[in-house]
């Protein structure tokens, strides 16, 4: 891996926050094993027949981070979080693409529960849980990012807990509260679901 310290990591995020692209470019290889891993993961959820490749997906998110001048980064778990949304963003839009050519393809809706996060995934509705996600954002912000953190980007309760600010007691009840709620909204049920 690197010699680099994780104080190291956080000072080059901290300067590439403060505009300078050579410490983006600096820290780009230093975290680039963990983001392959939040990459694949996130490939191994996709359905068949998906065309981008990890590698491609790490480099489409460092290329979005690039162009965004707004952002900052408090230390490497929040880098990594970031990077890990800016992944899902890119499959939930190619998933998106691809429903939109097949219009009237009716996609299959998995629950999200305990067994999901411990076996190989089923093919996940990218777009059904996005759109699960946008409603648990606008009813508690915090345990949306919890999700993003914990599921998307991998982190562990400590690492979701820095990049929040919280205490990891925090981050446990939020991903609980926000499993349970998402596992409500993503199992399949009659009738319509509130908007």
């Amino acid at each position: 891996m690197s010699d680099r310290t994780p104080q190291s990591i956080t000072g080059l995020l901290k300067r590439a926050s403060a505009g300078s692209q050579d410490a983006f470019d600096e820290v780009f290889p230093l975290v680039y094993a963990e983001l392959r891993r939040i990459a694949a993961r996130e490939m191994r959820r996709e359905r068949p027949g998906q065309t981008l490749q990890t590698t491609a997906l790490v480099h489409e998110a460092y290329l979005r981070l690039l162009k965004d001048a707004s952002l900052s980064f408090a230390n490497r778990a929040h880098f990594l979080g970031i990077a890990a949304r800016a992944m899902r963003e890119i499959l939930i839009e190619r998933a998106r693409v691809r429903a939109a050519r097949k219009r009237g393809g009716q996609a299959l809706r998995v629950t999200f529960d305990e067994q999901t996060l411990r076996t190989p995934p089923p093919p996940v509705d990218v777009l059904a849980l996005d759109e699960a996600l946008r409603r648990l954002a606008r009813l508690d912000e915090r345990h949306a990012r919890v999700v993003e953190l914990r599921y998307f980007g991998g982190l562990s309760v400590d690492e979701t807990a820095a990049a929040l600010g919280v205490s990891p007691a925090t981050v446990k009840r939020s991903w609980t509260l926000a499993r349970a709620w998402l596992y409500k909204e993503l199992t399949p049920h009659d009738g319509p679901r509130p908007a």
